[in-house]
């Protein structure tokens, strides 16, 4: 089955279809309120108009208008989860409070924290921040930039990739392709928010400076090992961490030690002087003694030392990583066979997420369903327990950034003495996994989009149960990355079929949170796979599911191009249902870019061909395209009388979320013809649906909240018109700058 298509251009405010307005930069938020007679400090922060003044006679009032109820935005608290221990940072903590009183050099204040790998730097800007979580009311964001990736991985972050996430995050719904219109919308988004992001293991000043907030009321922190002194440019202060003070190391090392420290306190000093002070080599070492009782101090500080006189001692001793490696050979040595195994296999799969029930997955075994995750979870807590693994969220866990090449390492060292296929077989499991849950989800948020022929390679895969469409489509946009991961995988080891059908199954993943950059890659690395595994209808299936991603990005020509391939190889095989998607497709194209002659001929096309095979639900979104067509062209009339059928038909079918997109347009025409009653009438009702259930929609409540204020200042209700257009606005800022900017205009002009 063709994938349906994809969301319509959305319909100007008038009969017309409006051009994009280039966006406008928002400024800082009001300075603070202060009525009251007081000392301020240097470090307050006031919000709210104030008067600085040497004396005041007679009364002083304030006459505000009070501003629009902000629409209901989400809070997000996204900072990594932090331990209850965490020792000898205090001056460290002191100096990020003295930061961050200094009155920003540029709009936004930014912090800088730099220094070796492992020794602490998200741990210490994590605790930092949720200490400060009050003084920033709107949200906490994170987002790990990747910064020092695996041999053999993706490249870091894109911009406009976290710029994608972070927006997502705070409730955008609508994005715009490009990096650069993401970063204005970002800018706008934050405009007036107090929020914290925490931009994690940067690699350039390049990458961070599109992430930017465009405020002084919110805070921008990243931690890079590199000291992105490019970002000084942009006033950012700098801290550069060391390691823990020796007392607070060898109070960290006494955690897994115990009374050994007290009775070996010299022994301990060194092997606080081994590891460099380094959190995560002190925490590796006390980990060794907390699992050998009967160990000495002496006899881990003279193993430790032994380990360094292999290799390039000189070069490694100065920043650590030889002590570190030494521990985590130690570490590793007293695994359970089984957490070595699962170690050895995390460096080999091509993500860095892993949950309890892919691991499991990956693992195998021979046992019940039960008996095998009750044996993962006891093999992943070892793991976590020797501070080889850290947890991230519920059942969700990472490798850190200096342990993964390790595990990595130590996998292809083994696997020189395995049999032919060994290290495949993991990867296999791991790859069926994702085809498994990412079917169950399809199935449940998508139940039209079927895989016709080959079956699926991960049928018999234990799959992730989802208890609704909500916890299916959580789980596919906390698992894109994942997702994406097993592609690029499949692609590279030759595994064609589950290539393009991963990328099949995840048509809700794109469909609902657009990923505008993995939708495209996936598609061109499953359309190449199709071909290779000469399968025509998997072809056909990338041709037009890729397309309609490629026309998201902007990206017309090369659109067109895809979709006329699909149209010659639908033609081709008498496939009338893909002709008609095919067709379909170029009449969009052809509505965004004004030809609509041509785009009311192919959609008339397509609705002929739907017909002909009793494609109802296709049928009528052909028809909603017509009506999008007439009403483009003015015609009001033809326009209304296309919607009316699309509506009853949709409504036929029980497709909620489409009938009321036809619903809030043709109440727009309906009302712009002059038919006043039934067009508001319909506005309403459409405008209830988009704001909860299934149809729930913020680009579309905004559509409509427009459309109601156009239709009051059509009426000289000037007070109506206001209060809808700054509901609309206020949901627009956060989605699309374009759209707050023409509800800027009509607010001037009223």
């Amino acid at each position: 089955m063709s994938p349906p298509p994809d969301t319509p251009p959305s319909p100007s405010p008038s009969p017309q279809l409006s051009a994009d307005a280039t966006p406008q930069p928002h400024g800082p938020p009001p300075p603070a309120t202060n009525t009251n007679t007081n000392t301020i400090s240097g470090s307050s922060v006031l919000h709210g108009p104030s008067v600085q003044a040497r004396d005041i006679h007679g009364g002083l009032h304030f006459h505000i208008r009070p501003e629009p109820p902000r629409a209901d935005r989400p809070v997000p608290r996204q900072l990594p989860p932090v331990t209850a221990l965490f020792l000898g940072r205090d001056a460290d903590r002191r100096i990020l409070d003295e930061l961050c009183t200094r009155p920003p050099e540029h709009t936004s204040r930014i912090v800088v924290v730099t220094g070796l790998a492992g020794v602490g730097k998200t741990a210490l800007v994590s605790h930092w921040l949720h200490e400060h979580a009050d003084s920033y009311p709107d949200g906490q964001l994170y987002a790990d930039l990747g910064g020092h990736t695996t041999e053999g991985e993706s490249s870091p972050a894109s911009p406009g990739t976290v710029l994608e996430a972070l927006l997502v995050a705070l409730g955008a719904t609508s994005l715009p392709a490009d990096t650069a219109q993401r970063s204005a919308l970002w800018h706008s988004v934050t405009s007036e928010l107090r929020i914290a992001v925490l931009l994690d293991n940067a690699f350039s000043a390049a990458q961070v400076r599109p992430l930017l907030l465009g405020t002084a009321a919110g805070l921008t922190v990243v931690t890079s090992r590199n000291s992105l002194t490019g970002l000084r440019v942009d006033g950012a202060l700098v801290h550069r961490l060391d390691g823990l003070p020796a007392e607070a190391a060898v109070e960290f090392l006494a955690v897994g030690g115990g009374p050994r420290i007290e009775r070996e306190p010299a022994a301990a000093r060194e092997v606080v002087r081994l590891c460099g002070r380094l959190p995560l080599a002190v925490g590796l070492a006390s980990a060794q003694l907390a699992l050998r009782p009967h160990r000495s101090v002496s006899a881990l500080a003279a193993s430790l030392s032994h380990g360094q006189g292999h290799g390039a001692v000189d070069a490694l001793r100065v920043d650590g990583e030889a002590v570190v490696r030494t521990a985590l050979d130690l570490s590793y040595g007293l695994l359970p066979d089984t957490s070595a195994a699962l170690y050895r296999l995390m460096g080999l799969l091509p993500t860095n997420r892993h949950d309890l029930a892919m691991v499991t997955a990956v693992l195998g075994g021979d046992e019940s369903a039960s008996d095998n995750a009750y044996r993962t979870e006891l093999a992943v807590q070892a793991l976590v327990e020797a501070n080889l693994l850290q947890e991230t969220s519920p059942d969700s866990y990472r490798l850190h950034d200096l342990v993964r090449p390790h595990a990595r390492r130590l996998a292809l060292e083994r696997e020189a003495h395995e049999e032919p296929g060994e290290r495949d077989r993991p990867l296999r499991r791991y790859v069926d996994w994702c085809l498994a849950t990412t079917a169950a989800a399809d199935a449940v948020l998508t139940p039209g989009h079927r895989l016709t022929a080959p079956g699926l390679s991960g049928e018999t895969a234990a799959r992730t149960p989802f208890d609704g469409p909500d916890e299916a489509l959580a789980w596919l946009g906390s698992h894109r990355d994942t997702i994406m991961d097993a592609v690029r995988h499949c692609a590279q080891a030759g595994w064609y079929t589950s290539c393009w059908q991963l990328t099949d199954l995840a048509w809700a993943l794109f469909l609902r949170l657009r990923p505008t950059e993995m939708w495209v890659e996936a598609h061109r690395l499953g359309l190449g796979a199709a071909r290779r595994a000469g399968s025509r209808q998997a072809e056909n299936r990338m041709l037009t599911s890729g397309a309609i991603g490629l026309r998201n990005a902007g990206r017309y020509t090369e659109a067109e191009d895809w979709y006329r391939q699909a149209l010659e190889r639908a033609v081709s095989d008498d496939d009338v249902r893909q002709q008609a998607q095919a067709v379909s497709g170029l009449g969009h194209l052809c509505l965004l870019t004004g030809r609509l002659d041509e785009a009311r001929e192919h959609f008339a096309h397509a609705l002929g061909l739907r017909e002909s095979i009793g494609y109802r639900r296709g049928a009528a979104l052909s028809r909603r395209r017509l009506g999008e067509t007439a009403l483009a062209a003015g015609d009001l009339l033809s326009a209304a009388r296309c919607l009316r059928q699309a509506a009853a038909e949709l409504h036929e079918l029980d497709e909620m979320y489409e009938e009321t997109r036809v619903l809030a347009v043709l109440g727009h025409v309906l009302d712009a013809r002059g038919e006043h009653e039934e067009g508001l009438r319909r506005l309403r009702e459409a405008l209830n649906r988009f704001r909860a259930g299934d149809a729930r929609s913020e680009h579309w409540e905004a559509r409509c909240l427009e459309w109601l204020g156009l239709s009051a200042a059509s009426r000289g209700d000037a007070a109506e018109a206001t209060d809808c257009y700054e509901a609309a606005r206020a949901l627009f800022r956060r989605l699309d700058p374009s759209d707050a900017q023409r509800l800027d205009d009509r607010l001037r002009q009223l």
